[in-house]
C-alpha cells in the first residue's frame, strides 16, 4: 500500500541522510536490528492491567477521563472516513493473519473499550494530524498497539510514550530528555516526531509504502530491508506480506488492521466506543515564563493531577520556556491562564524563582541540569568567565531577563 509524502518538503536530502545515518549507524546498529531490536521498541499488546495502573473496563471512569465534556460520534466517524486499508487487506495474503487478530481483540470487548476511553483526550488531535499529512486513517491507530494509548508507558527495552520512542531514537527525532523533561513523553511533540518518521522511512526506504514503513518503525529499517532481498530472491515483490520478520513484527501491521475493522464495525465485535467529540480534548497556552504545574492549575481553575496527565513530559511540574513551548489544558481552560500568566506571581516578582544559590559541592554543570538551562547559557547570563571557582552562597540568575 503505497503513499507518497510530502517528507521532501520538510527533510532536504543531506537533512534525511543525517538523520538516517544517526538512526541506523552500520554495522552496530544492524547487529541489533537482526536481533528484532530496531530503533522503535516493541508494541505492547493491549492486557486488561497496564503499566499506568489505571482500572480495567469494569471500573467506572473517574477523575479527569470521566470529567472531560465530550460529545457523540464524531471522531470516529472521522476516523473511519479515513481508513484505506480496510477492503485491501481482505482480499490479500494478509487476511488469515488480520481474522486472527480480530478474533484475539473481539473477544475481549471491555478491554479494547477501555483503551479506547484512555485515547479520549489524544484521539481527535492526532487524527487530525494523521489527515492532515494524507495518511491513512489507520495510522492513528498505532499507539494503541505500541501502549495501549498510555503517554507514560515503558517498555523493559528503554522505550517510552505513546509511540514507543527509544532514547536514542528520541534524540535524532528531537524529543530531547533532561531530568526534568522527557520528550517521548509530550504527546503533541512525540507525535509529530513518530509521524515524521513513518512519513521518511516510506520515502527513504519504500517508495512510499506506509506498511513496510510501520514494519522498520517497528523492527529497524535493516530487518525489513534484508527481508526484503530475501524475498525477492524466492521471486517475491517484497511488500509487507511477502516477508519473513520476527513475530513481533509479523503481527504488528495485523493487529493495526484487526484495531481498525473493529472500531469501524463496533456493534459487530460487541464494542461500545466512549463518545469523542471530533475537536481536540485540550487546548494550549504557550509558555512565557518559568511556571510549575502547582501555579497553572491555581489559575486555570483545574487540578494539579489534570495538568500532570496532559503534560506527562514535564518530570518535574516546572515548565521552562526554553524547553517547552505550551503547556496543555482541558478544553476550555485556557483563557483563565492565558489572561494570568502574562504578569509574575508574587513569588516570581521577587526574583526568587529565578536565582540559584550555589550549595557547597555544586558545580555549573549540576546546576544548568537541575534548571534545564544550558550552562554555557548559565554561564553567559552570570558573565562567568572561569565557571570552576563557583562560591557557596554566590547567586545565580537562571534566564537572560
Amino acid at each position: 500500500m503505497t503513499h507518497h509524502t510530502l517528507r521532501q518538503r520538510l527533510y532536504g536530502f543531506a537533512g534525511s541522510c543525517a538523520l538516517m545515518g544517526a538512526l541506523l549507524p552500520p554495522m552496530v546498529e544492524a547487529a541489533n536490528l537482526s536481533a528484532g531490536q530496531g530503533p522503535l521498541a516493541a508494541s505492547s499488546v493491549p492486557t486488561e492491567s497496564t503499566s499506568s495502573g489505571r482500572p480495567p473496563a469494569d471500573t467506572p471512569a473517574s477523575g479527569f477521563w470521566g470529567e472531560l465534556e465530550l460529545h457523540p460520534g464524531d471522531a470516529w466517524q472521522r476516523l473511519r472516513a479515513n481508513f484505506a486499508w480496510q477492503d485491501q487487506w481482505r482480499a490479500d495474503a494478509g487476511h488469515d493473519r488480520v481474522q486472527h487478530w480480530i478474533d484475539e481483540y473481539s473477544s475481549g470487548p471491555r478491554n479494547i473499550a477501555e483503551i479506547t476511553r484512555r485515547a479520549r483526550p489524544w484521539l481527535s488531535w492526532i487524527i487530525q494530524q494523521v489527515e492532515a499529512r494524507g495518511l491513512p486513517g489507520e495510522i492513528a491507530l498505532v499507539p494503541f498497539v505500541e501502549s495501549s494509548f498510555d503517554p507514560e508507558a515503558r517498555s523493559h527495552r528503554g522505550a517510552s510514550g505513546l509511540w514507543q520512542i527509544m532514547p536514542r531514537t528520541g534524540e535524532a527525532l528531537g524529543l530531547s530528555r533532561t531530568r526534568s523533561w522527557d520528550g517521548r513523553l509530550d504527546v503533541v511533540r512525540s507525535t509529530q516526531a513518530a509521524l515524521d518518521y513513518i512519513e521518511m522511512q516510506a520515502d527513504q526506504w519504500y517508495a512510499g509504502n506506509v506498511e513496510l514503513s510501520l514494519a522498520a518503525y517497528n523492527a529497524g529499517a535493516g530487518t525489513v530491508n534484508q527481508a526484503r532481498r530475501v524475498a525477492r530472491a524466492r521471486g517475491q515483490s517484497g511488500d509487507y506480506w511477502d516477508l519473513d520478520l520476527p513475530s513481533e513484527t509479523m503481527d504488528y501491521v495485523p493487529k493495526l488492521l484487526a484495531i481498525a475493522a473493529i472500531i469501524a464495525e463496533p456493534d459487530r465485535y460487541g464494542v461500545t466506543l466512549p463518545d469523542i467529540h471530533g475537536g481536540p480534548a485540550f487546548a494550549r497556552v504557550p509558555v512565557t515564563r518559568r511556571i510549575s504545574l502547582d501555579e497553572a492549575a491555581s489559575l486555570a481553575d483545574v487540578s494539579r493531577q489534570r495538568l500532570g496527565q496532559l503534560n506527562p513530559g514535564l518530570r518535574t511540574g516546572i515548565a521552562h520556556p526554553h524547553q517547552v513551548d505550551d503547556l496543555l489544558v482541558p478544553a476550555g481552560k485556557a483563557q483563565p491562564l492565558l489572561a494570568a500568566i502574562g504578569t509574575p506571581s508574587s513569588s516570581s516578582s521577587s526574583g526568587q524563582d529565578s536565582i540559584h544559590v550555589v550549595q557547597r559541592g555544586e558545580t555549573l554543570s549540576s546546576i544548568a541540569s537541575a534548571h534545564s538551562v544550558a550552562m554555557n547559557d548559565l554561564a553567559r547570563w552570570n558573565g562567568l568567565e572561569h565557571p570552576d571557582t563557583l562560591q557557596p552562597g554566590q547567586q545565580l540568575t537562571l534566564s537572560d531577563r
